[in-house]
């Protein structure tokens, strides 16, 4: 059963890779047509909804403690609110390439936070230099950009997804300290409704509601958001979230800007040249290290402040 149970966290974990890649282009069609943060508040309050009653009623999940409910709110602010939607009103400005490139940042945010918080999570050496080689690839494809910094509103969209980003990073490992024993996936219904909730007064205050359109392609893009974008894809996460380490988990942060990129290859004819290729490649081999210094962190417990000794133990190992 523990098998099985793992089995289904890693293709949780292999489904937000995927399908989170999807949503970075689809959300910017969605943000340059119509309302920023209006598109993500319907989004987010009809996902939530969904999730919520369909785990209230057919899931039979009990209807959770205050404290509980007030842990998803604050969740529900930082990721959903804080996180995902001002991305989606960053890319107003920059492209969803960028955008995901950015967001492939998380890794850093959760090192560095679980390296002074929790310390049974705490980096070895492999998987830093796991994560380094990752990073490395994700900046030889944003180097692709760099020239575009010249314009003042690429700017404010580039910082405003940082601080999303470590938004996203924050609200993850609170959320794996306050998940234990709630069902994971109401918990990822309550962070998008109460996430929802969060974004009318930044819709009311930011949004031009003159550019309210209904056409079709804003109702499929809803669509796709709302059910595989949010539904299932947020339910995979809390799932993954619950039962594997957050340093692996954040992992699909490195997926989902090769996905992007690729994607925008065979959709709009965005350029994928050999040194996008060469930073692809470099990017999946920081992934597979960092996978393999958790199966010598499993085996050996060997602390991120070891020392030099420790890591060439390591090195040697995985050699």
């Amino acid at each position: 059963m523990k098998d099985q149970k793992n089995i289904l966290a890693y293709l949780s974990l292999a489904f937000i890779c995927i399908v989170w890649g999807t949503t970075y282009l689809v959300l910017r069609i969605g943000v340059t047509q119509f309302p920023a943060f209006l598109f993500s508040m319907i989004r987010f309050l009809s996902a939530g909804s969904l999730l919520v009653l369909f785990m209230i009623t057919i899931g039979k999940a009990k209807w959770p403690a205050r404290k509980t409910l007030i842990d998803q709110a604050v969740v529900g602010l930082l990721m959903t609110t804080l996180g995902v939607s001002i991305v989606g009103w960053a890319e107003i400005y920059i492209s969803s390439g960028v955008a995901a490139i950015i967001c492939s940042m998380m890794p850093i945010w959760t090192v560095l936070i679980n390296v002074t918080v929790t310390k049974d999570e705490s980096p070895n050496w492999v998987i830093v230099i796991g994560l380094l080689m990752g990073i490395t690839g994700i900046l030889l494809i944003f180097g692709e950009h760099l020239v575009e910094f010249s314009n003042a509103d690429y700017r404010t969209g580039i910082i405003m997804t940082f601080l999303a980003n470590l938004c996203w990073a924050i609200g993850s490992i609170y959320i794996k300290k306050k998940n234990s024993g709630s069902n994971p996936f109401l918990n990822a219904g309550l962070q998008m409704l109460f996430g929802g909730l969060f974004l009318i007064p930044f819709s009311l205050v930011m949004d031009d509601y003159t550019r309210v359109v209904w056409t079709k392609e804003i109702v499929y893009v809803l669509l796709y958001m709302i059910v595989i974008g949010s539904v299932v894809a947020y339910a995979c996460y809390s799932y993954a979230i619950k039962k594997l380490p957050m340093t692996l988990v954040s992992l699909y942060a490195y997926i989902n800007p090769i996905v992007a990129v690729i994607l925008g290859w065979l959709v709009l004819d965005e350029k994928l040249n050999l040194e996008i290729a060469v930073a692809i490649l470099v990017t999946v081999s920081g992934i597979y290290i960092v996978n393999k210094g958790y199966q010598m962190k499993n085996t050996s417990a060997k602390p991120f402040s070891s020392g030099m000794k420790a890591f060439m133990r390591n090195i040697k190992a995985f050699s």
